[in-house]
């Protein structure tokens, strides 16, 4: 998941908590900031003291010299789905979006591909719009080597798109599904790449 998917599924109030704990250590240090300024990094103080409200915001602290290292759990740290995704077994751009996702959006979820038991595997998503969009799609970004979902995300990638599926998928129904009741139990549906109209052709880093 690149940081354009985190920023859009990360809950501004956990992004903040962030910028707060990196306040008040920066503030211990009162040379940081000027020494930032001499280096010609001017926002510094400015997102330091900006709270962080909407996607703009997060946004802007993603893009930031203070988007950097947090202290993890065991879990987080070694842990394997389905109890944890620790940053060893999965890739971290996408595990970091469990620190800064809003509470009602499931970034894990079980691939309807059943090659790993009667379950399937576990795969990762992010919206592909805004938060109040409407919008339901969501884009597979992370799928193990030797699913079924694996090479049409590997297609995406190496054409420079996103493997998105749609809102009646049973994947985007497990993602929403805090969000959204769902209305039935649609079939699986299998993802393939594509240039839906939402996701402005962003290419995959």
């Amino acid at each position: 998941m690149d940081d354009s998917s985190r920023r859009v599924c990360a809950g501004p109030g956990k992004a903040d908590r962030l910028r707060q704990d990196a306040a008040e250590l920066v503030d211990a240090f009162p040379l940081r900031l000027p020494a930032l300024a001499e280096l010609d990094y001017k926002r510094a103080e400015e997102l330091l003291r900006t709270p962080i409200k909407d996607v703009d915001g997060v946004e802007a602290w993603t893009d930031s010299l203070f988007n950097a290292c947090v202290p993890l759990s065991h879990g987080n740290h070694q842990g394997i789905l389905p109890s944890v995704p620790g940053e060893h077994h999965y890739p971290w751009p996408v595990k970091g979006a469990d620190f800064v996702r809003y509470d009602d959006f499931q970034v894990w979820v079980t691939l309807p591909d059943g090659t790993h038991g009667t379950h399937g595997t576990h795969g990762a998503v992010a919206p592909v719009d805004r938060r109040g969009s409407g919008d339901g799609h969501v884009r597979l970004a992370f799928a193990p080597e030797g699913s079924a979902a694996a090479p049409a995300v590997a297609e995406a990638q190496d054409r420079g798109l996103m493997a998105v599926l749609p809102p009646n998928s049973d994947v985007a129904l497990q993602a929403f599904a805090q969000q959204v009741p769902p209305a039935g139990a649609p079939p699986p549906v299998h993802c393939r790449p594509t240039r839906h109209s939402a996701v402005r052709h962003r290419r995959l880093v």
